[in-house]
């Protein structure tokens, strides 16, 4: 059986994105724990292990980049996914700079989000670092 994290922490403003994101994920066996706020997500990252956070970028009270910069010192083994309106280059640039592993600007191909969940999962488990890539990369 392969290695799946307890739980996948889903972070987005939007309500629909979560329950969506939440079905997607049910529907390959993972367990999805959503936060509607970061603050939230950064109290919970505190005290529970977590394996694996999908991120918007714009949120309000604290942008997705700012809960990954936190992330990176509570939690530094976390891999972070980002989902995102804002599919720009620089939006691009920060995230990947904080420390994303894939990048999706919304919307985002469901199928290219669960190969680089599945990719993210395998690369945890094998004990691999915080190599970065994007959804442009991860499709071909």
């Amino acid at each position: 059986m392969p290695f799946r994290p307890e739980t996948i922490c889903l972070i987005d403003d939007e309500p629909s994105v979560l329950k969506a994101l939440g079905r997607l994920l049910a529907s390959e066996g993972f367990h999805a724990m959503k936060f509607d706020d970061p603050v939230s997500f950064i109290r919970h990252a505190m005290s529970h292990p977590v394996h694996l956070a999908v991120i918007d970028i714009r949120m309000p009270g604290m942008s997705g980049i700012e809960v990954m910069e936190k992330l990176s010192v509570i939690s530094p083994a976390t891999r972070t996914i980002v989902i995102t309106g804002e599919g720009d280059p620089l939006s691009r640039a920060a995230a990947m700079s904080a420390g994303a592993v894939f990048f999706f600007p919304k919307p985002f191909d469901d199928e290219a989000l669960l190969q680089a969940i599945h990719t993210t999962i395998s690369t945890h488990r094998n004990g691999g670092g915080k190599g970065a890539a994007d959804a442009d990369n991860a499709r071909q």
